[in-house]
């Protein structure tokens, strides 16, 4: 059996691990060891693992791909087997399909999911985005809770103080202050909540599967805003999620404002690495 890497590997509480002939690791981001598994009858899976226990981790991540799957009509890899410390799932393909095509399909059950209205923002329980808790305490006021819940949050973090500077810190008191004038109202509807091109891979037949969720009752904008500006789809999945769900004038000049969730998290998580803080203080300085 061909199987490297770390010694919780066989700590993993799973039956299937007898049954297999090779695992190749594959990208885990900043919490998992990934690999898929080849069993003796030929099938394939794909287990996620972690060497510590974060409570509930792979728990909601299971939760959150059947919200995705029942309640948002999105195709998600089937879950076999959850556990406090390992998450079996399909295996699925990851390199996508060259052309438009996809990206229209993606672009479009992307809509599909944010036609799914909730009463409130926020979700069930808190959930992870990495290694930290993606905080979803129920919220009335969507402006509020991106306030508190996803900005904010990660401003009381060390590292986002150890990056950036009193001024920074508080321009961004400040934007929360003004998000009223700055981002319109809008509903609270199903987000995948981890949006990126590198959690969306393809099925069997070529159509668009989405994995890796930190799912909530959010802002449509606010969900785009990762697709957006990290490493953009081609506009064709723009226009297609138009053509379904049409976003409200000025949706692009948002975006920047909006992303400042992700580039908080990526410093609470590693600090002042690539261009993070640079952008963070380029928003600052545009919406304060």
């Amino acid at each position: 059996m061909t199987i490297h890497g770390s010694a919780h590997w066989r700590t993993v509480p799973s039956a299937v691990l007898a049954d297999v002939v090779d695992a190749e690791p594959l990208q885990g981001g900043a919490v998992n060891d990934v690999w898929r598994l080849t069993l003796t009858d030929g099938s394939r899976t794909v287990l996620k693992c972690t060497a510590g226990e974060l409570p509930g981790l792979y728990a909601h991540e299971a939760e959150g791909l059947r919200a995705l799957s029942e309640r948002g009509g999105l195709r998600t890899p089937r879950v076999l087997e959850v556990s406090a410390v390992h998450l079996l799932m399909e295996a699925l393909d990851q390199a996508l399909p060259d052309g438009d095509g996809f990206w229209e399909a993606t672009g479009r059950a992307v809509a599909d999911l944010h036609s799914v209205h909730g009463e409130r923002f926020g979700w069930d329980s808190d959930g992870w985005l990495g290694l930290l808790p993606q905080e979803n305490a129920w919220a009335t006021d969507g402006h509020a809770f991106f306030a508190d819940r996803r900005i904010l949050r990660y401003v009381r973090e060390p590292k986002v103080h150890g990056a950036l500077d009193p001024g920074d810190l508080a321009g961004l008191e400040r934007i929360c202050d003004r998000l009223p004038e700055l981002v319109p109202a809008a509903p609270p509807v199903l987000n995948h909540g981890d949006l990126h091109q590198g959690n969306i891979v393809a099925g069997t037949h070529g159509e668009p599967v989405f994995i890796d969720p930190a799912v909530c009752w959010n802002w449509a904008e606010s969900e785009l805003s990762m697709a957006y500006c990290l490493n953009p789809p081609p506009s064709r999945f723009f226009d297609a999620y138009q053509e379904v769900h049409p976003l409200q004038d000025g949706w692009q000049d948002r975006m920047e404002l909006l992303h400042l969730r992700e580039l908080l998290s990526a410093v609470a998580h590693f600090g002042a690495q690539d261009d993070w803080v640079p952008k963070i203080q380029a928003t600052v300085r545009r919406f304060a």
